[in-house]
């Protein structure tokens, strides 16, 4: 039951510390759409969008509006589409002819993104994977709606290296296309280890192949929430804080399962998971970098800015999952650059680097997260970069992530505007010194040792 002090206290956290429901996702299966014939296909996946996700926005708004709960983005996901065209598509353009039926169907039901214009050559790439990797920045050039995402490894694959040597070229490609928007093609591109199938964030969102036909899933946050539950504890020892922490991520899951519960009844589809990881955004008070300022650093990426990181990540997992028996996605502690005011002004007085957010990246829920870098920074050393990432991932068995933008005409110190939730960085500064005779090497890292249990 739900007394009249939890009422009292969820409408304070939501009228003066940012709660809201970051996103209600409709993962929707277009298995049921393939067809050899790629007019057939775009039609198919048109009216099996528009006709599953019809009443998903005016539901989420009918929700805010009955229960004062802010839902910020109605979204949808889909089967990763090169799954989905491996029949009809023979070429990068039958793909980019998916992209655009995708993004019109997106702008017909109202949803701000859809992701799962998707391929997972963990192991080993198809040729259906390669046409629709090497389509990616045509595609995101030539659409608003439309996410794009790449699994390059997995704990018990090892890393493709091929397609990580291929992903730094075709990052660099897409930022060419969208120069004229400070390359904002790459925000809307992630490439994952580990990637989970049931994720409701973009840009790394997909329907994968082990869900049901239709699922709502829902993504909360609330850093603004969380901040001030650790600023009433300041200078306590760290299992209080703890306490506090996974007293409160607690709350902000039970707002998350009610309005998926609401959702699902509503639109009919079965409920997925909920995703209680901390997603900042450019507003002041809604940033992960205060809550680890809050707890003690002088600024976010000062000797103690891991460990602070790793105590938080726990803590909001620990107190989500009692709140909800289906907890799933990410969860946990996003630590996007652009999306959060006090990272970026961390990296623009030098404190925060790109290595120290490497390290970080150990402990929270994904990885490196739109991080602006120069547009001469070369394809070797961004796909050396996201080998790195990879790597963390496989190793510690945890899903990570690359979303880096090579701003084509920008320097070091510069800033990049993207605008909306994604925000604006500082181009940040990349190690000058070359990977490339490793990145060229060619095949697979194995997988670790630890990986090989039945």
């Amino acid at each position: 039951m739900i007394n009249i002090n939890e009422v009292i206290e969820t409408n304070q956290m939501i009228e003066k510390e940012n709660l809201d429901v970051r996103t209600v996702t409709l993962g929707i299966s277009l298995l049921d759409c393939i067809s050899d014939d790629v007019g057939t296909l775009c039609d198919n996946i048109y009216r099996r969008i528009t006709q599953t996700a019809k009443d998903l926005v005016k539901t989420g708004h009918d929700i805010e509006r009955e229960y004062a709960i802010p839902i910020v983005n109605k979204r949808i996901s889909v089967t990763p589409i090169a799954l989905i065209g491996a029949s009809a598509c023979k070429s990068t353009d039958d793909y980019v002819r998916i992209a655009r039926t995708l993004d019109k169907a997106a702008k017909e039901v109202g949803v701000n993104f859809l992701g799962g214009f998707s391929a997972l050559p963990a192991k080993g790439m198809t040729r259906s994977e390669e046409l629709l990797i090497r389509s990616i920045p045509d595609a995101l050039s030539q659409t608003e709606r439309v996410c794009a995402s790449v699994n390059l490894g997995s704990t018990k694959t090892g890393i493709n290296m091929d397609a990580v040597r291929l992903m730094g070229q075709i990052i660099k490609q897409t930022a060419h296309l969208t120069a004229d928007q400070d390359s904002i093609g790459c925000a809307k591109l992630v490439v994952l280890c580990n990637a989970p199938d049931d994720n409701p964030f973009m840009a790394g969102a997909f329907h994968g192949v082990t869900e049901t036909d239709d699922v709502i899933n829902v993504g909360v946050s609330g850093p603004g929430v969380i901040n001030h539950a650790i600023q009433s504890v300041k200078g306590r020892p760290f299992g209080e804080l703890c306490d506090t922490i996974k007293k409160t991520a607690f709350k902000v899951t039970r707002l998350g399962q009610l309005v998926a519960q609401e959702a699902s009844r509503r639109l009919g589809i079965p409920y997925g998971i909920v995703d209680l990881s901390l997603a900042p955004t450019p507003a002041v008070g809604d940033s992960i970098a205060e809550i680890l300022e809050s707890m003690g650093l002088e600024m976010v990426g000062a000797p103690g800015t891991t460990a602070a990181l790793a105590l938080l990540n726990d803590a909001v997992k620990k107190g989500g999952i009692m709140a909800s028996s289906y907890v799933g996605g990410l969860s946990g502690a996003f630590i996007p650059v652009s999306e959060d005011h006090g990272m970026i002004s961390s990296a623009i007085k030098g404190c925060l680097t790109l290595e120290k957010l490497e390290a970080m990246t150990c402990v929270c829920s994904v990885g490196l997260d739109m991080i602006a870098v120069p547009g001469k920074t070369s394809a070797s050393t961004i796909s050396g970069i996201i080998a790195d990432e990879m790597a963390i991932g496989m190793i510690n068995q945890k899903t990570t992530a690359v979303r880096i933008i090579p701003v084509e005409g920008k320097d070091e110190g510069q800033t990049a505007e993207f605008g909306g939730l994604l925000g604006s960085g500082p181009v940040m500064r990349v190690n000058p010194y070359s990977c490339e005779d490793f990145i060229s090497r060619g095949g697979r890292i194995p997988a670790p040792v630890h990986s090989f249990k039945n």
